[in-house]
């Protein structure tokens, strides 16, 4: 699937979603707060620009038959290199996509690719499906160009070629194809936050007149693209799950949630992100309004020497690496745990939790965390213990020591401007009246319909609209 032409995505069945050829956007009805980022108006403009007209596409469609059929001269004269290097010229001009040039002639682009493989050895196969790879092709369009079972292939790339290749690695790329489409319009991170904020009712506005930043979470984001950052061992402590798949790791989230749904994203675009859309069915009376939800999963896969933090240790383990940190590092740490299963909250009092599970390997950080803390910056937090978690909270005075230590280090959308609204009160900055009004704009209602809660797909698409369509379908996985 190639989202460079996609449109802005519309929720059509119950088991699938359809894109609109008409540009801009709508999710069941019409927006709930507020309305879209754009105009049909201003879209005829852009429209114009990023599809492709008719001679361009079809110099492309010329273009890619002439260099299919110099692959088949090469395959002829049993040019190996020759025919090598003009199939990754193929890929690179989008030859091999059915939807931006035909199936007939993405179909040869396969037969090119299997009729090379038949005729080559272990050595030139490995070399092939590394470049494949490389270019972001997926192993299903490989599987069907070589003509092979999905095991023999996993046997293959992981026995003789030691490959580590997980499906809809081409993901990145439509993300990073729709960010550069946006940003050519005039689109970048600040207006996808604002747009976010929009949606669940934030006035961003209303926030700056008091030097209050709704989109300070983007700030320094880029930084994580370095996972070795104690955030990310924070992340893994508490909501980032790490499996181990072969040869590979993999780090993943999963939402259902507003905000999370762009957080998760942006989060794990610093490193490279995949992007699963699927249903979540659920019996909790929490949100017993929803019969089905809408789960977006978002995962990274490394190679195992990318992941530099422990994934399995012990309680001892754990203190002596968090006791190593420096003062800026625990910070972030904390930062990251805050991040990933964390609260911020203002009720006449401040509070800020750590949440995890009972009786799992991560409830060990909570004895660590409240030790380390008040013993390297005075902040006493205590532990509390609930029906399906244990939480370490700190409470007024110590929870403002906290968040002045961490609200830097911390990258999710409504803890990090809770925190910064929280510290511009007990900077003198905004009133009391003022900012239990600003406040209440980022509560929601538990067990309701609310718009921040349960809305993560339409939240993405509306925070990352496209321009324009060509009728393609996005399915939903059970």
């Amino acid at each position: 699937m190639n989202l460079a032409n996609i449109g802005a995505l519309i929720m059509h069945q119950p088991r699938c979603i359809v894109t609109s050829a008409m540009g801009g956007f709508k999710i069941n009805g019409p927006p709930i707060n507020g309305k879209g980022p754009m105009s049909q108006e201003n879209n005829l403009e852009t429209r114009d620009e990023t599809s492709l007209p008719r001679p361009t596409q079809a110099g492309r469609i010329e273009q890619c038959q002439e260099t299919t059929k110099e692959a088949r001269r090469c395959l002829g004269n049993n040019d190996k290199d020759c025919v090598t290097k003009l199939i990754e010229e193929l890929v690179k001009a989008d030859c091999h996509n059915g939807n931006a040039v035909g199936r007939e002639i993405a179909d040869k682009v396969k037969d090119v690719v299997h009729e090379l493989w038949l005729v080559s050895d272990n050595e030139r196969r490995c070399e092939l499906l590394k470049i494949l790879k490389e270019l972001g092709i997926t192993k299903k369009w490989v599987r069907n160009a070589v003509r092979t079972s999905p095991r023999y292939l996993n046997e293959y790339l992981l026995i003789r070629c030691r490959i580590s290749w997980e499906n809809r690695t081409t993901r990145y790329e439509v993300i990073k194809n729709v960010e550069d489409i946006l940003r050519r319009i005039g689109w970048d991170e600040i207006r996808m936050c604002e747009e976010l904020w929009r949606f669940v009712g934030v006035d961003v506005n209303a926030f700056r007149r008091y030097g209050i930043e709704p989109c300070a979470w983007l700030s320094d984001l880029e930084l994580l693209g370095d996972l070795r950052r104690p955030y990310w061992f924070g992340m893994a402590e508490t909501d980032l799950t790490i499996m181990i798949r072969g040869g590979s790791i993999r780090l993943a989230l999963s939402t259902t949630n507003t905000i999370d749904a762009v957080f998760f994203v942006k989060l794990l675009d610093t490193v490279k992100v995949s992007l699963v859309i699927g249903w979540k069915r659920t019996n909790l009376p929490a949100i017993k309004y929803a019969d089905k939800l809408i789960s977006l999963d978002y995962y990274v896969n490394l190679s195992t020497d990318k992941w530099s933090w422990p994934i399995k240790l012990s309680a001892d383990e754990l203190e002596r690496i968090i006791k190593g940190f420096t003062d800026e590092e625990l910070a972030e740490f904390v930062g990251g745990a805050i991040d990933g299963d964390g609260s911020v909250r203002y009720v006449e009092s401040v509070y800020v939790g750590i949440m995890v599970c009972k009786n799992c390997p991560k409830r060990a950080i909570l004895d660590v965390l409240k030790e380390v803390i008040a013993k390297r910056f005075g902040i006493i937090g205590d532990i509390y213990h609930y029906e399906s978690e244990d939480a370490l909270e700190f409470h007024g005075e110590n929870a403002v020591k906290l968040l002045r230590r961490v609200a830097k280090y911390m990258h999710h959308p409504l803890r990090r401007l809770r925190a910064e609204l929280i510290l511009a009160l007990y900077d003198g900055r905004i009133s009391l009246e003022e900012i239990e009004r600003l406040y209440e704009q980022t509560e929601y209602e538990r067990g309701a319909p609310d718009v921040k809660r349960n809305h993560a797909l339409e939240a993405l698409v509306r925070a990352a609209p496209q321009t324009h369509t060509h009728g393609v379908w996005v399915g939903l996985s059970d």
